[in-house]
């Protein structure tokens, strides 16, 4: 059943008893990787090794983590740019498929570093599912529950933060990131469309995303979204569609915004830095919590530091030392 835009009202028990896995992934030590960026990055964000490294290789965790939390898992799916493969993943696996970028987009807009454009193609890999979380490969499940947390009954949810987003006019772009940048425009797009008023960021964390829904957001917005395709890093000019999707599903009354403690339920955060107390706070912090998630994010700036990544390491075999299926 759709309504009169095509946006897919249909909710079913398949939410919470099948779902695929999208996670995009990229090792900045591969062979030729640095050429090729240097000879396309223009500043010091498109350089960011935060983004790019695997020094911790999350990535294994990760797919721990799914072994261990997510039996409604169908399929995983890795999006990464050729010819990148983890070296210890099962490429044979049955139940894992490898994409890389050249199979789902225009060759004009490769090679690309940007992941908004890079998640704009994910609803095109071959044979996904009707419905999908998507998971960054800092993100790892810590306990089972993911599939109803997601939900309010059988409607979806669009999990946000607390914090209020800015509209591209209330921005100074010479001291905001390209990620504040793009947040902002496509802001100022959901106030064209849907009417101004305050909205939050989304939840850094698992999104579970209609495959059909996207769809028809990537066809009405054709537009935005080519640009944002066409864009080979992070810009102001660029449309998320991890921010712009959960808040147009909400408007068109297909999903539901979900209140702090749904949000809390879902959400565990810890930044890596270089300063050890720190970084062992955080991750004390977001374990006591005890959230469906964790997500590491990668703090360190140009030079880790060898006790932290030790430190942390041994945290993740700690919560995750089993091999999973997809490990060779």
């Amino acid at each position: 059943m759709t309504d009169s835009l095509g946006y897919n009202l249909a909710q079913s028990d398949k939410y919470l008893k099948e779902i695929d896995v999208v996670i995009m992934w990229v090792d900045d030590s591969f062979d030729g990787y640095q050429d090729t960026l240097r000879k396309y990055a223009k500043d010091k964000f498109d350089t960011d090794p935060n983004r790019t490294r695997d020094n911790l290789e999350l990535l294994r965790f990760c797919l721990r983590s799914l072994d261990m939390y997510l039996p409604e898992m169908r399929r995983l799916y890795l999006l990464t740019q050729r010819p990148q493969v983890p070296a210890w993943l099962n490429t044979d696996h049955p139940d894992i498929r490898i994409v890389h970028h050249d199979e789902i987009a225009d060759p004009a807009v490769l090679p690309t570093f940007n992941s908004f454009s890079i998640l704009s193609h994910v609803h095109m890999l071959p044979e996904l599912g009707g419905n999908y979380v998507y998971l960054e490969d800092d993100m790892m499940l810590n306990r089972m529950g993911l599939m109803d947390a997601l939900h309010r009954g059988e409607t979806p949810l669009s999990l946000f933060t607390e914090v209020i987003s800015k509209n591209f006019d209330q921005i100074d772009l010479g001291k905001e990131s390209p990620w504040n940048q793009a947040m902002a425009n496509t802001n100022r797009l959901l106030n064209e469309t849907y009417g101004v008023k305050p909205r939050n960021y989304f939840m850094h964390g698992p999104l579970l995303f209609n495959k059909r829904n996207v769809e028809n957001l990537v066809s009405r917005f054709a537009r935005e979204i080519a640009v944002t395709r066409a864009t080979r890093f992070r810009d102001g000019t660029n449309i998320p569609i991890e921010y712009f999707y959960p808040h147009a599903m909400v408007e068109e009354g297909l999903a539901h915004r979900s209140t702090k403690a749904e949000t809390a339920r879902v959400q565990g955060f810890a930044g890596l830095r270089n300063f050890l107390p720190w970084t062992w706070f955080q991750l004390w912090k977001m374990e006591r919590g005890d959230p469906v998630c964790f997500t590491l994010n990668d703090d360190f700036g140009p030079r880790p530091n060898k006790l932290v990544e030790q430190m942390v390491c041994r945290w993740l075999n700690r919560h995750y030392p089993q091999k999973s299926q997809f490990e060779i």
